[in-house]
């Protein structure tokens, strides 16, 4: 299990204290700003995105096949998914049971008292459970709104050609059959649900913002790759010949919307089956005092034949945030390798006339 240990969080730049934070809330419907709010601003007239927010949310990133065309949930279906999701005992990790239709069998898997007795895992509901249950963040079935189909549009030819490539690389050798095919995140070196794009984790949900006149901080709780520090001064995008995990990200002002836009990935990563050239461009609009309005577009014309768009709320959530160190998978690999190796001695061994 990773260690989750109270800090006091270091940032690379100064930044300016957080605007106090709100009670999270699980909103219905798509956020709409009340006529009568007014913009918290920074004294330089930036609109204050500081503090602690929270992604966490049943909802999946595409729609679920069984609904077919349907976009939100009836008033009937929220109530009763919130009802379930939300129970105390539920799972906070399940997030696959919103792809079972049938009402009751969700709700027994959610429950955790009929697990199977040879699952060892620590009891989620305990461990990972939040002051505010984990639920639905919206009436939205799905975080995918383009297409209107909710769901990441097929990858083309180029996108298969390179997993041909990689299994053609691979043979028969399993995922854990040497440590340069172990997972990534085993490996503690990358989860596919770090940003950019911004998406919700399993769990340690919460996202720190600060800002500066020149510089944006997007501090994730569950990541590998540390604080994103996002300069917004004009400087220019580092060299092509750079590449990293979350890639290089510039952003700037429009209007009231923080645009960042991101690119220079490396080759490693290939979230959702992306290449290098990958390009994200995330919105960040404050719509209420407990409400961002986080929007994000991804585009690779040498994995997708068209760009695709999501909506994930952020809402306001109570800090302090926690550390999270995960390093034991690839710290351990040496050993990790060692007992592989001596099990295949043993067996060779065992093998001989």
């Amino acid at each position: 299990m990773h260690l989750r240990l109270r800090t006091i969080v270091l940032l690379a730049v100064a930044v300016m204290a957080s605007a106090p934070a709100f009670a999270q809330s699980q909103s219905q419907s798509a956020p709409e700003a009340d006529a009568s709010w007014e913009m918290p601003r920074l004294p330089d007239g930036q609109p204050d995105l500081q503090g602690y927010w929270t992604t966490q949310t049943f909802t999946p990133m595409e729609r679920p096949e069984y609904l077919g065309d349907q976009a939100f949930y009836s008033e009937e279906e929220f109530a009763l998914l919130q009802s379930q999701l939300t129970v105390d005992g539920a799972d906070p990790l399940a997030r696959f049971v919103i792809e079972i239709d049938d009402p009751e069998e969700r709700a027994r898997v959610l429950d955790q008292t009929h697990r199977d007795e040879e699952y060892v895992h620590y009891d989620n509901a305990i461990w990972l459970a939040t002051p505010v249950p984990k639920g639905l963040s919206t009436r939205r079935i799905s975080l995918i709104v383009d297409p209107p189909n909710g769901r990441i549009p097929p990858r083309n030819e180029q996108a298969e050609a390179r997993a041909a490539a990689a299994r053609a690389a691979r043979g028969d050798r399993g995922a854990f059959d040497g440590y340069e095919l172990r997972p990534h995140s085993e490996r503690c070196l990358n989860y596919r649900y770090n940003a950019p794009p911004l998406q919700p984790p399993s769990y340690n949900d919460i996202h720190h913002i600060l800002q500066t006149p020149t510089h944006v901080v997007i501090f994730t709780e569950q990541s590998t790759n540390g604080p994103r520090i996002v300069p917004i001064d004009g400087t220019p995008p580092m060299s092509d010949k750079i590449r990293q995990w979350p890639g290089d990200g510039r952003g700037r002002w429009e209007g009231d919307t923080l645009v960042v836009e991101s690119s220079h990935f490396n080759d490693k990563g290939a979230w959702q089956g992306s290449s290098r050239n990958l390009k994200v461009v995330e919105r960040f609009t404050r719509v209420a005092d407990d409400r961002i309005h986080f929007t994000f577009t991804v585009e690779d014309p040498a994995t997708w034949d068209r760009p695709w768009s999501a909506e994930v709320p952020l809402m306001a959530t109570e800090g302090p945030m926690y550390e999270y160190a995960c390093h034991e998978g690839n710290h351990d690999i040496r050993h990790i390798q060692e007992v592989y190796r001596n099990i295949e001695r043993q067996e060779a061994e065992a093998a001989r006339p």
